[in-house]
């Protein structure tokens, strides 16, 4: 399992994941703002990371707090937590680990707890917020490998490893998982532009596991369907709505109605913080659109000449009609999902 974040000298810590596979290097935050920033600039990435980064940024600015009386103590606990929501709006992860952060606060507070007290309380709230995304992942690796057969091709795209959580993974825990099962697994990994998640980081997680790993473009993935060499697609995802419409990086939509079209099984692996049952479909998901120049550019090459326009929406909306089943740490959901779902909702505190 990769360090995608952690503690450090009362810090946070973690890797950057722009500068992978060619360095490996390390950002220390020490500021709420810092993690604000590394969230916005992708250093960290990934629906499920993001929570738990945004929840241990929330620890940090308690920490960092030089308030000493509960007034001023709250009023920064709230900008913190306003700062954090303003970085990334598709990933519902984020504002869940925020909500439930507010409400370890408003817990504390109410039963008149100390600002010390209430920074304890904060840090331990995101240290348990952390560790059960690496325990819910492994968990999704678990029921995900019951679907994957004894000798596997397994499409995936962008990245939903160890990278995008806090470990382990959603889509690639399910290779993990059948991977440590006995099953034989080849990946394909789309390269995901334009950021390159699938080529960058998919690859180098897979390929220090040991896994075999093939990289393509993203326009070869229906060629390859055509020729048989692809059993099953498992894609993470940022948000999904109550009637399993699910927003995932751009480019998911266009895998899905190739796997619908060629009778292949498509699943999307992600923890249950990742399902909105507040949002009815995928045309209430609000979309990201990110800076032009992540299209016009690979680093600092220009591609597209100047003065073209340019469209970078960040993620894009599957329809519930092309997955074959949402794979959670509570099990495997199949259509109707607004029903499956909302059923298993009922076991939330």
């Amino acid at each position: 399992m990769l360090p995608t974040i952690a503690w450090q000298d009362d810090n946070i810590v973690m890797v950057d994941q722009r500068k992978l596979p060619a360095s490996e290097i390390y950002v220390t935050c020490k500021t709420v703002n810092d993690v604000a920033k590394a969230i916005k600039t992708m250093v960290i990435r990934g629906a499920p990371a993001i929570g738990v980064c945004a929840a241990m940024g929330i620890a940090l600015g308690a920490a960092r707090s030089k308030a000493t009386g509960t007034k001023q103590f709250t009023t920064e606990f709230q900008r913190s937590c306003d700062l954090l929501a303003a970085t990334r709006p598709t990933a519902v992860n984020l504002f869940w680990a925020i909500e439930r952060m507010k409400r370890s606060f408003s817990d504390g507070a109410l039963a008149g707890e100390s600002v010390e007290q209430l920074r304890a309380r904060l840090r331990t709230e995101a240290d348990r917020i952390h560790d059960e995304d690496v325990a819910s992942c492994r968990s999704i690796g678990a029921h995900g490998a019951t679907l994957v057969p004894a000798d596997a091709n397994i499409l995936t795209h962008c990245n939903a490893g160890a990278l995008a959580t806090a470990g382990y993974g959603t889509a690639l825990g399910v290779i993990r998982g059948a991977v440590q099962a006995g099953r034989k697994v080849r990946v394909i990994a789309d390269e995901t532009r334009p950021f390159l998640q699938g080529a960058r980081l998919t690859a180098w997680e897979l390929l220090k596991d040991g896994i075999d790993t093939t990289v393509i473009t993203d326009s070869m993935a229906g060629s390859i369907m055509l020729s048989g060499d692809v059993d099953l697609v498992v894609v993470g995802a940022d948000r999904i709505a109550a009637n399993g419409d699910t927003a995932n990086k751009i480019g998911t939509y266009s895998l899905a109605v190739l796997a619908k079209e060629h009778g292949i099984p498509f699943y999307v692996a992600a923890p249950w913080s990742t399902i909105d049952l507040a949002t009815p479909n995928g045309a209430s998901i609000p979309i990201e659109e990110r800076n032009a120049r992540e299209v016009s550019h690979v680093g600092n090459n220009q591609l597209a000449p100047a003065g073209a326009h340019i469209r970078n929406p960040s993620f894009d909306v599957t329809p519930h009609k092309y997955i074959t089943a949402i794979i959670t740490e509570r099990g495997i959901f199949k259509a109707p999902f607004t029903e499956t779902l909302g059923a298993s909702s009922i076991s939330d505190v």
